[in-house]
């Protein structure tokens, strides 16, 4: 803003004094408008960092029950006497001078050491580690922060779950206290203390990244990810929640380095639990068995069996005589929830049926031709040993083109259906780039056993079946890869 005025020289000292002032409040406006602008950052940010843990206090009071082990460990040696001999097989005559022999030694074993964590659960001695910390040890030896050492018996190990129970013979020892891992939500706080490469009680911590993951050959576990740093050794230990509770057993990480990458994963500690007190109890732990096959959906199958969204666990297969079947599930009906919890994809369902304890009656709701349907059903042990038959390399001898699907098939023999243990179906020799059967994911070898909800006995089945569906129509079939169903969504465009 100019302001004119006059005076002896002219006006111009009236002119620079009015200036002047005006850029000095324009100085002090400017600073009092970034500090106006600035300061709800300030605020926010400063009650961030008092929303920060501070973990010092949980380490001191709680790190006393978290403990170091270590193991020493004994392997067969996989070389025995002389190289390429067959004891077995020896004439009995010669037997005794092989044995006078000095390059024909007994049996020798191989033994290592390692460590890893744990936590005292009980102040009679009870201690939770990781099953793979103590696999094929002869001596456990427990380290407390104290300096103390204990020889450590175990009581027993349940290598599905990940879980190993130890016991000290000793008494008034630290305990941690247990949380309730089924009340942790995605992005709270959370505290691991072990021994990351035999560095005794070491405090990481991180956020939980998500809950009830899956990993390969673990399925009866659901996992709690976070980003807390883990290594080597931090197996067994616990991880802890903002209240100085233990909601998880610090299990796995996945790394291309064999390092921490910023994926660590966590045995929940209500199963974890759940399994000690059944070592505890038997020596050994079992869980539920509900003997069904199952699938995830896909959009284009979700469509094909009326649901709005992916969701629940598609039964591809019910083994006979069975929990399942003997409560009535049935071959294409859509777990949605198991014992009242939800099945929001079919990986979520096995740690749901491996928590009930076997013998227990439970009721699970079932999409059966678009409605719900509840069916009760009396969950049984799962069997150890169970095994799944395989049919690999089916190849047809005759072959026949079906030009709509975009495969090439033959007629299976009666060998090849025994081995799959089913009655019918037609072998996929090929399959044609870009055609509706690629899309769907069929693949050479498959068995095609049903489509469109029917029956495919031969060849010439398919093409009838084939000739009733409409184009555009997402439409099931079911077919048996390498032993086990899986069904597909087939839309074919003419």
């Amino acid at each position: 803003m100019f302001i004119k005025t006059f005076s002896a020289d002219g006006g111009k000292s009236a002119v620079t004094s009015s200036t002047n002032q005006t850029r000095r409040t324009s100085r002090i406006s400017r600073k009092r408008y970034l500090w106006l602008v600035a300061l709800p950052f300030i605020a926010v940010t400063t009650s961030w960092a008092q929303d920060l843990p501070n973990f010092s206090g949980l380490i001191e009071k709680e790190g006393d029950a978290v403990v170091k082990i270590s193991v020493v460990t004994e392997s067969a040696s996989p070389v025995s006497g002389i190289p390429g001999l067959d004891l077995e097989n020896i004439p009995p005559g010669l037997l005794p001078y092989l044995e006078q022999l000095p390059q024909f030694p007994s049996n020798p074993s191989r033994r290592g050491s390692g460590f890893g964590s744990g936590f005292i659960i009980s102040d009679d001695g009870y201690v939770i580690t990781n099953a793979h910390v103590i696999d094929n040890a002869v001596e456990v030896t427990v380290g407390l922060q104290d300096q103390r050492e204990f020889d450590a018996t175990v009581v027993g190990s349940d290598k599905t779950t990940d879980i190993a129970l130890l016991k000290l013979d000793t008494e008034n020892l630290p305990t941690v206290k247990l949380g309730d891992s089924d009340s942790l939500k995605t992005g709270q706080w959370v505290l691991a203390i072990g021994s990351p490469y035999g560095f005794e009680h070491t405090a990481t911590q991180g956020i939980v990244s998500a809950l009830a993951r899956s990993l390969p050959q673990d399925t009866y576990v659901p996992f709690i990810q976070t980003d807390v740093a883990v290594n080597p050794g931090n197996s067994g230990g616990p991880l802890f929640n903002t209240d100085g509770e233990v909601i998880g057993v610090n299990s796995q990480i996945f790394s291309r380095s064999g390092g921490y990458q910023g994926l660590s994963f966590s045995i929940p500690i209500n199963v974890a639990m759940s399994v000690a007190d059944q070592l505890k109890a038997n020596g050994y732990a079992t869980r539920g068995w509900l003997g069904v096959q199952i699938q995830s959906l896909s959009q284009e199958l979700a469509e094909a069996y009326d649901l709005d969204r992916p969701r629940g666990a598609f039964v591809a297969s019910v083994v006979e005589g069975s929990p399942a079947q003997n409560a009535g599930v049935q071959v294409e009906d859509i777990i949605l929830t198991f014992n009242d919890k939800p099945v929001r994809h079919a990986d979520a369902l096995p740690p749901l049926v491996g928590a009930i304890v076997p013998g227990s009656k439970v009721d699970m709701v079932v999409l059966r031709g678009g409605k719900e349907t509840t069916l009760p059903v009396t969950i049984e042990a799962l069997a150890q040993d169970e095994q799944m038959a395989s049919a690999k390399g089916l190849i047809p001898e005759t072959k026949a083109e079906t030009s709509r699907l975009g495969v090439v098939v033959g007629e299976a023999s009666p060998d090849q259906l025994s081995e799959l243990d089913v009655d019918y179906g037609v072998v996929v020799a090929e399959v044609e780039q870009n055609s509706p059967a690629a899309y769907a994911g069929v693949r050479s070898g498959d068995v095609i056993a049903s489509l469109a909800r029917q029956p495919i006995d031969s060849v010439d089945t398919l093409s009838e079946v084939l000739q009733g569906i409409e184009a555009g129509e997402a439409t099931p079939m079911r077919v048996y890869r390498e032993g086990t169903p899986v069904f597909v969504a087939i839309t074919l465009n003419s």
